[in-house]
């Protein structure tokens, strides 16, 4: 037990700092990707999740060595790292919604339990973990889109275009217009949020579900073009939350 809080001891503010900034790095990474796919819980909430984790780790590894040299207490830091991960549940069933017949926001749940793992693992010093969980998470998210993308085009199944736009000036009617041109079903649309811009405008972000084999690249490069489109892009991804 003294051996314990002499190592305790030897640790530095400094290497605690570095520890809780490689959460903040790390979880910054995956809330961003989350943020640009507009996501329910983006950069904020997934740094908040992974640093709190970080320091819930340290403080349960290195806050108590005063109380160690006594020989009569004994630590078990795992017990925070087991309440994190009971804990972390609320804030992803929160994510989760059903509305109507399609279930959404599994993959975003899924991230921020991931980000608090990836907070535990940077607050216990387990560095190369940390980075490479970070990594898997930058390829699966990333990476199987196009994987996805290919085995709806073979299926001819439903395909996902996410388009935010400035309210008021026609553009989901000439988005829909062009939709049908170009060879695609609009099978499902629906409304995700609605918010304000910089400059006060109405912007909307709605999602449309097409059907068709084509490609849908040169589709998002016209409506892209459209006047009062701030953004378009495919959510193909999201077809299984």
């Amino acid at each position: 037990m003294y051996e314990l809080a002499a190592g305790i001891a030897s640790v530095g503010t400094g290497r605690m700092l570095g520890y809780l900034g490689l959460a903040l790095l790390l979880s910054t990474a995956i809330g961003f990707e989350r943020e640009v796919r507009a996501k329910s819980a983006g950069m904020r909430t997934h740094t908040l999740v992974g640093v709190g984790s970080a320091l819930f780790i340290l403080v349960s590894k290195y806050g108590f060595s005063d109380v160690l040299g006594s020989g009569a207490v004994v630590l078990d830091p795992s017990r925070v790292s087991a309440q994190i991960v009971s804990g972390i549940g609320f804030i992803g069933g929160g994510l989760i919604f059903v509305r109507r017949d399609m279930v959404r926001g599994l993959t975003t749940a899924a991230s921020v339990w991931l980000v608090a793992g990836v907070g535990m693992a940077s607050g216990a010093g387990l560095v190369i973990l940390a980075i490479a969980a970070t990594a898997a998470h930058l390829f699966i998210v990333l990476g199987y889109a196009p994987l996805e993308s290919l085995l709806y085009r073979v299926r001819g199944g439903p395909r996902l275009i996410r388009i935010a736009y400035r309210d008021g000036r026609g553009v989901l009617r000439s988005a829909i217009q062009a939709c049908t041109s170009s060879g695609f079903t609009v099978a499902h649309l629906r409304v995700e949020r609605e918010d304000s811009d910089e400059d006060g405008e109405d912007v909307a972000v709605v999602s449309l579900r097409v059907q068709g084999k084509r490609p849908l690249t040169p589709l998002l490069e016209e409506i892209s073009l459209l006047p009062g489109v701030v953004h378009a892009s495919t959510g193909e991804a999201d077809l299984a939350e």
